[in-house]
């Protein structure tokens, strides 16, 4: 079986049955590892990627759902760390082990899509599913913060 999708903006093909998880298909088929496999149920984050635009948790999303959605990664973000988010993610020394980064990224990057100006309560709900087992929460929220305002400065 063949499926046509955009990924990051490209037009490319996948050869998986229509019920895997997008997250094998991204991984194993594209060759796009930033998106990680952390609990395959959908409860820790790690895994989130953008299906036209909203924050979806890849491992529960079957191949047949994506349609003609456009679905994003942590790669597209960008490739030398110059997204406001990355920067800020950078600044505030938010990493420790990494492996949940790329979902709390893109889960950042949905919300700050939407909202340059994000309360602490968006940000908590906004961010709600992704968990760190570092526990850096407040410099990730200190981070979208951060990069929420030089979106807004850029604007």
């Amino acid at each position: 079986m063949s499926i046509k999708l955009n990924v990051n903006g490209k037009a490319v093909t996948a050869k998986s049955e229509p019920d895997t998880p997008l997250l094998w298909v991204i991984r194993d088929e594209l060759g796009l590892t930033g998106t990680k496999f952390g609990c395959g149920a959908a409860h820790c984050g790690a895994c989130t990627v953008h299906l036209n635009g909203e924050a979806v948790r890849s491992c529960q999303t079957p191949l047949d759902r994506v349609g003609n959605k456009k679905i994003a990664t942590i790669e597209s973000l960008s490739k030398d760390n110059s997204h406001p988010l990355q920067k800020a993610w950078i600044k505030h020394d938010v990493p420790q082990c990494g492996y949940c980064q790329s979902g709390q990224l893109m889960s950042a990057a949905a919300l700050l899509a939407k909202n340059k100006n994000p309360s602490d309560a968006d940000i908590d709900q906004a961010m709600s599913g992704n968990l760190c087992r570092c526990g850096t929460y407040g410099r990730i929220k200190a981070a979208i913060k951060d990069a929420a305002a030089t979106l807004r400065q850029a604007a």
